[in-house]
């Protein structure tokens, strides 16, 4: 069993940078790749960015890249989404979530495990 708890959302202006982190339970975390979606009022959740378990191969939505970052700190059980000139468009809840899949997961489906969100409302 894996819980997971985002932190570090909020409200910034456009152009503007936020770190989201989440912080995993349990003893196997390093065993799980991780990935952070996000949904917005009125659509589906979507895919933003996935790391595999060792942090080497990582993914994004073309709609972030460039901007956003993820990584994960095997050793303090964390994973992290750094998100730089960000847009109005960004804005909405941020979920972490958990794959026992070790490689790159894009797909909801295959994601065991997911955090509460933390909203992010980027002003324009």
């Amino acid at each position: 069993q894996v819980q997971l708890v985002e932190s570090g959302g909020g409200l910034v202006q456009a152009g503007g940078s936020l770190r989201l982190s989440c912080a995993a339970s349990g003893r196997t975390f390093s065993s799980y790749s991780m990935g952070w979606f996000r949904q917005s009022l009125g659509k589906e959740r979507e895919f933003v960015a996935a790391i595999d378990w060792t942090g080497s191969r990582t993914r994004y939505t073309d709609a972030v890249k460039g901007r956003f970052t993820i990584s994960r700190d095997n050793a303090k059980n964390t994973e992290y989404l750094q998100m730089n000139s960000l847009k109005p468009e960004d804005t909405a809840v941020y979920y972490c979530a958990a794959s026992r899949f070790a490689t790159v997961q894009y797909d909801t489906r295959t994601y065991d495990y997911w955090g509460q969100g933390t909203q992010v409302t980027v002003s324009s």
